[in-house]
């Protein structure tokens, strides 16, 4: 593949490589293409993730991209919170000089890139807003801009190319079965269909009822349905199992709170298809390779949406106010201060549509 931007020359010597990346479950799948593609850029490198405990949960044991992980302490901007968090002065301390490449993959770096700075490394490379103090080779932080391509433009300024554009986390095929042994979901004509109920910001989220409706259909159809989430997602999925009829319930596994995150690659990994939001848990199951059928704020799909459309589905909600303030709301990210209001701004979406593609993903891929 061609590089991403304006790119740059590798660097020499380069045989430790920090590549800061916090945030939630989605942030870090938009990461993985560019630590795969430094990963390929620098084959004799070890890569150290900086990131929340989320990242070896999932990653460990799932890619060759990533060699060791350093849990972020509690810093402004870069982690906000976190029980056990190492101490920040130690975590400098302790990392410092250790790296010769270090990249910034958090944000538009107000805050991510003097952090990044304090550890010393040799070479810096990573984006910038117009108020961020800038790194050695940098990039104009844009906020409509695809999150992987941004990670991937950044990494090409460190002379790394793209190896692939969707994330990938293994799954073998073993954990699969062993899922569906689990559900009870065995035999050739058994399908499983995940849905997730969720995201972090309450705009984001399709309504309970949408999702029961897609959840009946495909019973009624013959299906099981696994709903996944945090203990966060229990309310939402607790009232999708209440608005379904008795003699349905059997099928639907709820797995809300229960799967620990390093056992939901997994559990993706086993369904035909997931329905879900704009949240982490649709972006993994891209990486593991199951088809998805998403709901989207039109906003979002310019910053998160999947790239194909032969294993991945999109529907759009063109939700341009806040309907009940009225501020516009695609003005967002550094350009302007979010309302305090959260409906959602998904609940347009017709969910006719998305169980039209729901079936055609199961007839087709």
């Amino acid at each position: 593949m061609q590089q991403i931007g304006v790119g740059g020359e590798r660097f020499d010597g380069v045989t430790e490589i920090a590549v800061l990346r916090g945030g939630g479950l989605g942030d870090l799948m938009f990461a993985v293409p560019a630590l795969e593609a430094l990963a390929a850029a620098y084959p004799d490198a070890r890569i150290t993730l900086l990131g929340t405990p989320a990242a070896a949960m999932v990653l460990r044991g799932r890619t060759d991209a990533v060699h060791a992980f350093e849990e972020l302490p509690i810093a402004p901007g870069v982690r906000d919170s976190g029980d056990g968090a190492p101490d920040a002065e130690d975590f400098v301390a302790r990392l410092h000089g250790r790296f010769d490449l270090a990249v910034q993959l958090h944000g538009g770096g107000r805050n991510s890139n003097p952090f990044l700075l304090r550890l010393g490394a040799r070479h810096t490379v990573g984006t910038a807003t117009e108020d961020a103090e800038v790194l050695e080779r940098w990039v104009r932080y844009v906020y409509y801009q695809h999150e992987v391509l941004r990670a991937l433009e950044v990494v090409s300024l460190a002379g790394a190319v793209p190896v692939t554009l969707d994330p990938r986390v293994r799954v073998a095929d073993h954990e699969r079965v062993a899922v569906r042994e689990r559900l009870g979901v065995t035999g050739g004509g058994a399908r499983l269909v995940a849905i997730h109920p969720g995201a972090t910001d309450p705009r984001r989220r399709w309504s309970p009822d949408r999702f029961a409706a897609v959840a009946r259909a495909r019973l009624e159809a013959g299906d099981d349905v696994v709903l996944v989430g945090d203990a966060s997602d229990v309310p939402a999925a607790t009232a999708i199992v209440d608005a379904l009829p008795a003699h349905l319930t059997g099928r639907v596994h709820d797995l809300t709170g229960t799967v620990p995150l390093g056992g939901l690659p997994a559990v993706l990994a086993a369904a035909d298809v997931m329905v879900g939001d704009d949240s982490g848990p649709r972006h993994l199951a891209v990486a593991v390779g199951t088809p998805t059928v998403g709901v989207f704020w039109f906003g979002n799909v310019v910053n998160a949406g999947p790239f194909d459309r032969g294993r991945h589905r999109v529907h759009l909600s063109y939700v341009t106010r806040c309907p009940v303030c009225g501020v516009d709301v695609t003005q967002v990210g550094w350009t302007a201060e979010r309302c305090a209001h959260d409906p959602s701004y998904v609940d347009e979406v017709d969910p006719q549509l998305v169980l039209d593609d729901v079936a055609d993903l199961l007839r087709t891929v």
